[in-house]
């Protein structure tokens, strides 16, 4: 993440703006003098709901601008890149950055921001929660997943009690610098998440191991069948990181650890909403609000967990045991299998989710 003071300098005041969605305009030459800096949201698409962008007035703009550099940086895609070259490089390949301001009350901000995944093969987007703090009249952002997040979570009026429990215990669980990919025992223990159906139940496994988004680690799996409908691994905060009717959810769960849930169709609307184990999501489907690519109706479920820095990251399910399966990668993304009580489960296989 960049610093602060780095983060300051990228800022510029615009006037206020009224509307749900708005794109942020390229900053254009004056008459008078030459073209300022470009904005680091310039080319961005902007959703600001109609009470934060009345209570944010000509804060706004600077708000985005702010989380925008942060997003920018973060991402693996454009965080060697300038914010300009990143934005029009992403948008040559047909995908959007965008920043979803949902909340704002007096100097505080919450949303959700994302990078879509390509959409010429089967993947995920990247995305972070997001709260922000104006101090001295300049915003401090915090992405899901850095300190200034974590700081904004303790004290934010934007914070429900429960989700701040449930994020605060995300963010302070760090993993072992020094486990590595595979390594079976403290490391591969998820306190007792399920695959994302009712218990008990039956999905059929169709994607073993594989990447989030096509690079990283291989921190997802992929379901279809049963009944269809797609259920949370453990309680938590859940998330929609594409707003109403998208098919992405998030939901961190006490103990460490969050789960993505992607491609669902019919979904339920959260925003830092405390839900049960038993809440439904949505139903599999083949919704790509945020990019990506699906031949069938299935939900792409994914583990993320932060790493020693306190960055959140899609983590590896090699020796992890989920749904009362353990999971091993194979020799090539997909491919890998899950095992319980000497059965063995690979792609096309139905199984049932157990808690032990």
């Amino acid at each position: 993440m960049r610093s602060r003071r780095s983060v300051r300098a990228t800022l510029v005041a615009l006037a206020a703006t009224a509307g749900l969605l708005a794109a942020v305009p390229a900053a254009t030459a004056s008459p008078e003098g030459p073209a300022p800096a470009a904005s680091p949201s310039a080319g961005v698409t902007v959703k600001v709901a109609q009470t934060a962008a009345d209570r944010l007035g000509t804060a706004r703009k600077a708000l985005v601008d702010a989380v925008s550099a942060d997003v920018l940086t973060r991402s693996q895609d454009a965080k060697e890149l300038s914010p300009k070259t990143a934005v029009a490089q992403l948008a040559e390949e047909g995908r959007k950055v965008v920043v979803d301001v949902r909340e704002a009350k007096g100097d505080w901000a919450r949303g959700v921001a994302y990078v879509e995944a390509s959409r010429e093969h089967h993947g995920g987007p990247e995305g972070w929660l997001f709260l922000a703090q104006r101090e001295n009249g300049t915003w401090v952002p915090g992405l899901e997943g850095d300190k200034a997040f974590a700081e904004h979570v303790a004290v934010s009026p934007l914070v429900g009690k429960a989700e701040r429990e449930t994020i605060t215990a995300y963010a302070e669980r760090e993993a072992d610098p020094q486990a590595k990919p595979g390594e079976i025992g403290i490391q591969a223990n998820v306190n007792g998440l399920l695959l994302p159906w009712a218990p008990d139940t039956v999905m059929t496994l169709t994607g073993g191991p594989h990447t989030h988004g096509g690079v990283g680690n291989w921190s997802s799996l992929d379901f279809a069948g049963g009944s269809g409908e797609v259920r949370p691994s453990r309680e938590g905060t859940a998330t929609s990181m594409c707003g109403a009717g998208g098919g992405w959810t998030r939901v961190i769960h006490p103990g460490g650890f969050s789960t993505d849930y992607y491609h669902m169709r019919n979904t339920a609307y959260f925003n830092g909403t405390a839900i049960s184990a038993s809440t439904r999501l949505g139903s599999i489907g083949v919704d790509t609000c945020a990019g990506g690519y699906a031949t069938g109706p299935h939900v792409h479920w994914s583990l993320r967990t932060y790493d020693a820095n306190l960055n959140g990251t899609y983590t590896w399910l090699n020796g992890r045991t989920i749904g009362g399966w353990t999971w091993y990668h194979g020799s090539a993304e997909y491919s890998g299998c899950g095992t319980r009580q000497g059965l063995t489960a690979c792609p096309g296989t139905v199984i049932y989710n157990r808690h032990a």
